[in-house]
């Protein structure tokens, strides 16, 4: 009878799946334009030609591992904020939030300098011809300035989804977003910048976009009697508490740089393909992290409030979502995986790259949305370490995958079907660890 009932709840709709949706549709309106801004970038850039798209490419494998790798900027703070405001500890909560923002200045600042001095030599690592090291080149030096911006919005966004303020990112990321085209079209192709005027209005829309948050998250600090001062043991302890995450998201990112460089050996033609490919990935990536992002957030606030059971059933219900999103993302990829090529260059070569590559990333969806949801629940609860050593063994089983993918030259369909492998390793890592009771800590 207990199997029965399971089975028939799976199909009703209940109070979580209320609020899995009261956050998951605005994070999801939000979380979607941040790709665009990529997709924005490779629609424009492509329009230029195939070695300024393997540019672009490059470029942003970088970029998108700087940032990606400080997303525990976001992610610490959705976890925190999000505990201790279901405690009812307001003021601590946002102590956090700013303490997010401080550490979110510093580091960028450190990490922009950085990439500005390593782009030349990145760009050569990477690059599959001098052509495209020159574009790549162009593209991280004019974006570099723009790191600390990239930074802030990832800590303020995850502080203000830690109280349930979904509206004020969704606002801020689709204004970015629209103000990103209009700058890259008056730029590259009024103008006539090419690749440095991309970048220059990408780095300008984040910036307004981040003041702009960075202004909300602080005035809602002074609110609930936060100083928004720069406190040192709030640095220091955002900083800790980001560690486990960092490593997690470091061996996320060392994956996609590994099929990036994998992806040079091929050339330029199947470079631009994967880039494309990875442009998609990510949307869609961004699209089903909405769930995730509910899944941070919840499972923070009711283990923040002592409620084991409700944590456990918004789990159970965010796998069936996370199954759901998974195959009608697939399909969709699936369906425009014939024409979608066309959208960002005429070069009939990377088509012919991209098509098989698209069909195998479609058949992959289904795992990822269920591996987004697992990861978003115990990330919310706090349970970085485990994920740093539960991503280190999925690096360790994906990069042979790929490295034989690229000796043998089997082509992008085949390294694309090793990420398949990636993601269904990283399933199992999550789903062992979500059934059994060590990752759910009760209380503030």
């Amino acid at each position: 009878m207990k199997s029965t009932a399971r089975h028939r709840n799976l199909f009703t709709w209940g109070a979580a799946d209320r609020q899995i949706v009261a956050v998951a549709v605005p994070a999801f309106f939000a979380l979607v334009s941040e790709p665009l801004m990529l997709l924005a970038d490779t629609a424009i850039v492509g329009r230029l030609g195939v070695a300024e798209l393997g540019g672009l490419a490059v470029a942003s494998s970088v970029l998108l591992t700087v940032v990606g790798l400080c997303v525990f900027l976001a992610y610490g703070s959705t976890a925190t904020v999000a505990r201790l405001h279901g405690a009812g500890r307001e003021r601590a909560a946002f102590d956090g939030a700013t303490g997010g923002l401080w550490l979110a200045v510093g580091l960028g600042a450190v990490l922009g300098g950085l990439l500005a001095a390593a782009s030349r030599p990145l760009a050569g690592v990477l690059g599959s011809s001098p052509e495209v090291e020159g574009h790549a080149t162009t593209y991280l030096l004019v974006s570099a300035p723009a790191v600390p911006a990239m930074l802030l919005v990832l800590a303020a966004t995850g502080a203000l989804r830690g109280v349930l303020d979904l509206r004020t990112p969704l606002v801020v990321t689709v204004v970015a977003n629209l103000l990103n085209v209009a700058l890259n079209l008056l730029l590259v192709h009024g103008v006539g910048l090419g690749v440095a005027g991309s970048a220059a209005g990408t780095a300008i829309a984040q910036w307004v976009a981040a003041l702009w948050l960075v202004v909300v998250v602080l005035r809602r600090a002074r609110a609930a009697g936060s100083s928004g001062r720069p406190d040192v043991a709030g640095v220091v302890s955002a900083a800790r508490d980001g560690v486990p995450l960092l490593a997690r998201t470091a061996t996320l990112r060392a994956a996609l740089l590994l099929g990036t460089a994998v992806a040079a050996t091929f050339g330029d033609a199947p470079l631009a393909a994967h880039q494309i490919a990875t442009s998609l990935v990510t949307f869609l990536a961004f699209a089903m992290d909405a769930i995730a992002i509910a899944g941070q957030t919840l499972t923070g606030r009711t283990l923040g409030s002592g409620d084991a059971e409700g944590t456990r059933e918004l789990t159970r219900r965010m796998i069936t979502w996370g199954v759901g999103t998974g195959l009608l993302a697939g399909l969709l990829l699936l369906a425009v995986s014939p024409v979608v090529g066309s959208w960002f260059t005429s070069d009939e070569q990377v088509h012919a790259a991209l098509v098989p590559a698209l069909v195998v990333v479609a058949a992959v969806q289904p795992v990822s949305g269920v591996v987004f949801v697992l990861d978003g629940v115990l990330i919310g609860a706090g349970d970085g370490v485990y994920l740093a050593w539960a991503g280190l063994a999925v690096l360790a089983a994906y990069a042979p995958l790929a490295l034989l993918a690229g000796s043998l030259g089997a082509g992008l369909a085949w390294l694309w079907l090793a990420y398949g492998g990636f993601q269904l390793a990283r399933l199992v890592t999550l789903w062992l660890r979500q059934r059994g009771s060590a990752w759910m800590v009760l209380g503030a």
